[in-house]
């Protein structure tokens, strides 16, 4: 049995535009954890919502059977970089079921952690 939803989003994101402390280990970055428990490998589109633009996408990702990835959204560059200070949301899109946590890291104002699981649409 394969755990997880095929469709995700998370309603908030925004990387901060300034870091604190010695790099990269105190970079501020937003993450997302994906895990696919299944026996397929698992193509997956993440697309980026704004408030004041049409939605970036899709940023393509594999992520190999039975084992997890971290992807730094603030990495992404293709087909657009994502702004740092902006506000925005994330739908992922997968072949097979996954699951899908989001994850904080803000060091602008010291270093602050926080994480969440994505919101299963399916």
């Amino acid at each position: 049995m394969t755990e997880g939803s095929r469709t995700w989003a998370v309603p908030g994101g925004r990387v901060p535009e300034r870091s604190t402390g010695a790099e990269p280990e105190n970079t501020s970055y937003d993450m997302l954890c994906l895990l696919n428990t299944g026996r397929e490998d698992a193509s997956i589109s993440i697309w980026l919502y704004y408030e004041d633009k049409l939605p970036v996408g899709p940023y393509p990702i594999e992520v190999k059977a039975e084992r997890v990835r971290h992807v730094r959204l603030n990495d992404l560059i293709d087909p657009e970089a994502m702004p740092l200070g902006t506000e925005y949301g994330i739908l992922v899109r997968s072949s097979v079921p996954i699951a899908v946590q989001y994850w904080r890291q803000d060091t602008s104002r010291g270093k602050a952690i926080a994480t969440a699981m994505a919101m299963p649409l399916d």
